[in-house]
């Protein structure tokens, strides 16, 4: 996150802030606040707060992160040399606007979810902003939904391109135990009731129902049950969830529901810093 952070400041700042260093006095102490123009829910406050310190900011009052913030809250009191608050400014409203929005988006999902079925997590997935992703996953944990994979070495996730590649179920499972330490988990993608059923004997941890309909995953679920091997692995559903059909999918009988519109179509809230 540092090193982020880092090339995001000197990105803005160029060779310098010109109009600042232009108009005000090197020296010139001032007062801010941060202040938000929409509800929802707080994500980032933390790491913005550690920007202003490392620039000598001091920070008088804050708002935390996973609060339920309304318009017109103050999020941050700040007081410190002016010049370095206005160049901090952009990128960490830029940051915590983006986090708030995926943490608000997730929120409003995690509780329309739980409302029917309140065992079922709700994941992202690694379809985030490109070198954002471990803001956007911290945003996610912050909105009270599951972070999934962090990285590739998370655990194993055998996805469609690497079947196609090994050429079957059963073979990339067997692949996978032979090669990975017994201390990963490993989860395989089926896209049919055929290959959930051959995941549940290979010894899956978890199943994903990929891009399956909610009729097409009740009746994999109903196979598995007849089966006995429901209770063998945890069950994902995930590709094309959305907002607005997730709730078809939160009557099932399923452990996770994973979708990456929580990162990739989340808009950011809208927050302003002002100089007193």
């Amino acid at each position: 996150m540092d090193e982020i952070i880092e090339y995001m400041l000197r990105e803005d700042k160029g060779f310098g802030d010109i109009t600042s260093n232009a108009l005000i006095p090197e020296n010139k102490i001032f007062y801010a606040k941060l202040i938000s123009k929409d509800d929802g829910i707080l994500a980032g406050i933390e790491i913005i707060k550690e920007m202003f310190l490392e620039y000598g900011i001091k920070i008088i009052s804050s708002k935390n992160d996973g609060n339920k913030i309304v318009k017109g809250d103050i999020l941050l009191e700040i007081e410190g040399n002016a010049r370095k608050i206005l160049l901090l400014e952009r990128t960490a409203l830029n940051l915590l606007m983006r986090m708030s929005g995926v943490a608000t988006l997730t929120n409003r999902i995690v509780t329309k979810v739980n409302n029917i079925n309140p065992k079922i997590r709700v994941a992202g997935t690694r379809k985030t902003a490109p070198a954002l992703q471990t803001f956007d996953k911290l945003a996610i944990t912050i909105g009270g939904g599951d972070s999934h994979r962090f990285a590739l070495d998370d655990m194993v996730l055998i996805k469609d391109n690497h079947i196609a590649v090994v050429g079957s179920v059963k073979n990339a499972l067997e692949l996978a135990k032979e090669n990975i330490s017994f201390s990963k988990k490993i989860e395989i993608e089926v896209e049919s009731t055929e290959d959930a059923i051959i995941a549940s004997e290979n010894g899956a941890d978890i199943v994903m129902f990929d891009n399956m309909s909610p009729d097409d995953a009740q009746r994999t679920l109903n196979a598995l049950e007849e089966k006995g091997l429901r209770k063998n692995v945890l069950i994902e559903i995930s590709g094309g969830i959305r907002e607005e059909n997730i709730l078809d999918y939160a009557n099932l009988d399923v452990d996770i529901i994973s979708l990456g519109f929580i990162t990739h179509q989340a808009g950011s809230l809208n927050f302003s810093l002002d100089m007193d």
